[in-house]
């Protein structure tokens, strides 16, 4: 073999030689490349962060909860800062109401109704044509509908008026043409109110019980033709309704 064709040989052969690190990167390079493919599909799915997050939050919610209950305390009297002791323990139920009133029922709001009548009824549409004319009150050239009813004796005699219901006096006052007016305020937004008074004996801001005398029954100018009587109205949150609603009956 002659010298230039033993120099071709000689690089010929030298060539794999130094193609084996290159195809050895290259495997390496390939078994990474499934690896890393895994984890960005892995990461681009919707659900991964949320999930992770969610996960990490109960996480901390529960350290959060179990410190809380370690730290917590049972309030008390003395740690919410209330004298005990210096509260006074009364056993005067004659005059002072009870915290939690009873339920009452509607009480005629006449200390005695015998002889006691209904004069004038509550105008409805219901009525008859003649509790209709009596149930509209005719002051000067005025007609008004009645939102209550009047209560008078046969004997047109006075008699004592009392509270139908146990409640607070909110208004006690005098009024030129209807009289004297009492109004009590009940619970369940009902209020009673007391016209045509005389002699009243309770002012606002005072505490009455049912069946308690808050005046006697008068006389004024708006329902003078009704004589010595009592106007008793029932509002129920403000609007006048029915007293007959309420009311037991007559005995």
């Amino acid at each position: 073999m002659s010298d230039q064709k033993r120099d071709q040989f000689e690089k010929n052969t030298s060539k794999p030689t130094n193609a084996a690190p290159n195809q050895t990167h290259g495997e390496q390079a390939g078994n990474k490349s499934p690896q890393v493919s895994a984890w960005k599909r892995l990461t681009a799915k919707k659900w991964v962060f949320p999930a992770v997050y969610l996960a990490a939050a109960a996480i901390i919610l529960g350290i959060m909860i179990v410190y809380q209950s370690s730290q917590q305390e049972t309030l008390t009297d003395e740690n919410l800062g209330l004298d005990v002791d210096g509260v006074e323990e009364t056993n005067d139920a004659d005059n002072d109401l009870p915290v939690v009133a009873l339920q009452e029922d509607f009480a005629w709001p006449v200390a005695d109704t015998t002889g006691i009548e209904v004069v004038m009824p509550f105008y409805e549409d219901d009525l008859t044509s003649e509790e209709k004319t009596m149930a509209v009150i005719q002051y000067e050239n005025t007609f008004v509908t009645s939102e209550g009813i009047a209560l008078a004796r046969q004997d047109n005699q006075p008699f004592d008026v009392t509270a139908a219901l146990s409640g607070k006096v909110i208004r006690a006052e005098n009024a030129p043409i209807i009289g004297n007016i009492v109004e009590i305020e009940h619970t369940n937004g009902l209020s009673t109110i007391y016209y045509s008074l005389a002699d009243v004996q309770v002012s606002a801001g005072q505490e009455v019980r049912q069946g308690e005398v808050i005046a006697r029954a008068g006389q004024n100018e708006y329902e003078k033709d009704l004589g010595v009587h009592l106007h008793f109205e029932v509002h129920q949150d403000g609007e006048p309704v029915n007293p007959h609603t309420y009311l037991p009956e007559m005995d």
